[in-house]
């Protein structure tokens, strides 16, 4: 059985297995792809914020009209503050106020999102992430 553990709905729901008890990540957050450390363990703070990211693909077919993008609304995030926080990440060109977070190894997404009107707020999806 493999180790690594996509957050489903039903374990999203039950993330006492993913959160401690001071609300950071118990776990490595890698990319579901490749298996690439996006996040060390006690990094990132859960955080429940509705967000709409782009179905996903790789970056090169994100396109720049939201109205016409596939897509999910995700509440389920791990918050870091500081992009420097990352062990491994890359950012899409901007979408309006918006940067979608992706692998930096294979360049997957969004696994996430963040907005360029707060400098300190780095999402990234439980349901777009592995965590082992």
């Amino acid at each position: 059985m493999d180790n690594h553990e996509q957050c489903s709905p039903t374990e999203c729901a039950d993330r006492s297995t993913l959160v401690s008890e001071d609300g950071k990540n118990v776990k490595s957050v890698l990319c579901q792809r490749c298996g690439s450390k996006v996040l060390c363990p006690g990094v990132a703070v859960f955080a429940e914020k509705e967000l709409f990211l782009p179905a996903m693909r790789k970056k090169t077919t994100i396109t720049q009209s939201e109205g016409s993008v596939d897509g999910d609304k995700l509440t389920a995030h791990w918050l870091v503050d500081d992009m420097y926080t990352f062990e491994n990440v890359g950012f899409t060109k901007d979408v309006g106020r918006v940067k979608y977070l992706i692998c930096a190894d294979c360049e997957i997404g969004p696994i996430g999102w963040h907005c360029l009107d707060d400098k300190k707020s780095f999402y990234v999806a439980l349901e777009r992430v592995n965590h082992a």
